[in-house]
């Protein structure tokens, strides 16, 4: 899961250095950010989020029944009830921003992000297809093929950039319209790219009226607090981007997505991953009503994502200019917007372990059959995220909205912490608890090895030559993370001990001599 996700995030942040060469930090690149960012919130909430939350318990209920007939009935009805209901609100979503559009009086920033969401809204339909395809793979024990997904979409949309872009207009604010439609085609793509393997598990289309269906209505229930339970750090940056781009500065926005885009790597290939890994898993459990078991798989996946998303929240912090200048430095992308996106990010970086926290103690909540908790938390946070972005963003600018963020994904974590020991009696972190000086300890030498390597680097040879930039990133990266590791080891933290021993036991070994 973690490998596949690794490529299409990879990949991901490939478009993202496509992306900014071909339009940098400014107004433009802005209204596309924004644009983007409202049909793809609901791949957020859907693709990684609420409706597979909903769905996998249900799925997962019937594939234990035995009754695969009826399992197949369900599915086609969720179907069915979702391409309709996605279907009316495209429509309804494109007439409105076309009325605004005529009979609205807008600046050029907004009028252009107003026809940029008009072109890619339909995205959130193929997106839906998508999210609801890969939630029937996970729960069948498909996970590659569904997070390789993702990388089919970056190559759509990298090759738009490069294929498509240049012969839609002669300027950014119309070429920038190639982005759109690559959009479009990318959600087709991936969409398309999980029908095989759903036909060779038995999965047939077929039209099933979800009208009082009884299976779509309790999906239904269930995904509603679940949207803004599992996404509420999606819902965050949506929201701050709209508050920077209508209340303060047009051009905030662009910046702020390449420290997110930086942000959603790490948080994407072991968060994320494991948080999908663990939904089907906690689900099964929670059935059998084995709870000891669903404790011990929560408790276990906690520990090995602090241990892996700590080090690499430090190195985002300590070496957030090299990363940005190394990747997004090239084209309409300067130096100043490095120095802009790296100060995102150093305010982004230390809420990466609880963004992650929080889609794991959310889905925890979601294979025990309880959507209203996380939704209510999530809520008051994203009160207290606006409120921190209006508070920071007018003399911080995107380190305030990086500032809001981080604070609420704590509090969203915490209180979810909270609420679930309180619903299970215990959670079982002891184990965690006798590591916490192991983790402060390695953590506390990787950071001062990141700094102390890239401070010397950059002054004794600098960053003028792309070597030198490799050098200025990975020879800190490596020096630190192996510091971290050792350091792990000493304390005998179990999570390094088992990396390793996991390693050692994928390695080539050569065969005993027939002497």
């Amino acid at each position: 899961m973690a490998a596949a996700t690794l490529s299409s995030r990879v990949m991901g942040m490939v478009r993202e250095m496509v992306y900014s060469g071909f339009m940098g930090d400014n107004w433009v690149a802005s209204a596309f950010v924004l644009a983007f960012s409202i049909p793809n919130l609901f791949r957020r909430l859907l693709g990684e989020g609420a409706l597979t939350a909903a769905f996998i318990p249900i799925f997962k209920e019937k594939e234990r029944t035995g009754e695969e007939a009826e399992m197949w009935r369900a599915t086609n009805a969720v179907i069915s009830g979702l391409v309709a209901a996605a279907t009316v609100l495209t429509c309804v979503a494109i007439l409105v921003i076309t009325v605004a559009l005529h009979v609205g009086a807008f600046d050029q920033a907004t009028f252009l992000m107003l026809r940029l969401t008009r072109v890619m809204f339909p995205y959130m339909l193929l997106i839906c297809l998508t999210a609801i395809f890969m939630g029937i793979l996970n729960a069948r024990g498909h996970f590659f093929i569904p997070a390789s997904g993702a990388l089919i979409m970056n190559v759509v949309m990298i090759a738009s950039v490069i294929f498509l872009a240049p012969h839609v207009g002669r300027t950014l604010p119309t070429q920038i319209f190639g982005l759109a439609i690559g959009v479009l085609i990318a959600g087709v793509a991936q969409a398309a790219f999980q029908i095989p393997t759903l036909r060779s598990e038995g999965f047939r289309y077929r039209w099933v009226s979800p009208w009082n269906d009884a299976t779509v209505r309790r999906c239904v229930r269930q995904m509603i607090p679940g949207a803004i339970g599992v996404a509420a750090f999606q819902l965050n940056v949506v929201l701050v981007q709209g508050v920077a781009f209508l209340m303060v500065d047009k051009t905030i926005n662009a910046s702020f997505r390449y420290s997110i885009g930086l942000m959603e790597l790490p948080q994407g290939v072991f968060g994320i991953s494991l948080a999908t890994y663990l939904l089907p898993t906690l689900s099964g459990l929670a059935a059998e009503k084995n709870y000891p078991e669903f404790r011990s798989t929560l408790n276990q996946g906690v520990n090995y994502l602090v241990f892996v998303n700590l080090l690499a929240s430090i190195l985002l912090l300590i070496l957030a200019v090299p990363i940005i200048r190394l990747l997004f430095e090239h084209g309409r992308f300067d130096e100043g917007s490095t120095h802009r996106a790296a100060f995102a990010l150093r305010f982004l970086a230390p809420g990466l372990l609880a963004f992650s926290l929080a889609n794991i103690f959310a889905r925890a909540f979601y294979a025990l059959g309880d959507t209203r908790t996380p939704m209510k938390i999530s809520v008051f946070c994203i009160g207290v995220n606006i409120l921190f972005a209006l508070v920071f963003v007018w003399t911080m600018r995107q380190g305030g909205l990086g500032l809001a963020n981080s604070v609420s994904a704590w509090a969203n974590a915490s209180l979810l912490f909270y609420a679930l020991r309180r619903k299970l009696g215990k959670l079982d972190l002891d184990v965690l608890k006798q590591v916490l000086t192991g983790f402060g300890a390695a953590a506390l030498v990787a950071a001062s090895t990141a700094w102390t390597l890239a401070y010397y680097w950059d002054k004794l040879l600098g960053h003028a030559k792309v070597w030198q930039r490799l050098g200025h990133v990975f020879v800190p990266m490596t020096l630190a993370s192996a510091a971290y590791l050792m350091i792990a080891l000493w304390f005998e933290i179990p999570q390094a001990t088992e990396l390793i021993e996991t390693v050692m036991a994928r390695l080539p070994r050569k065969k005993p001599s027939a002497d």
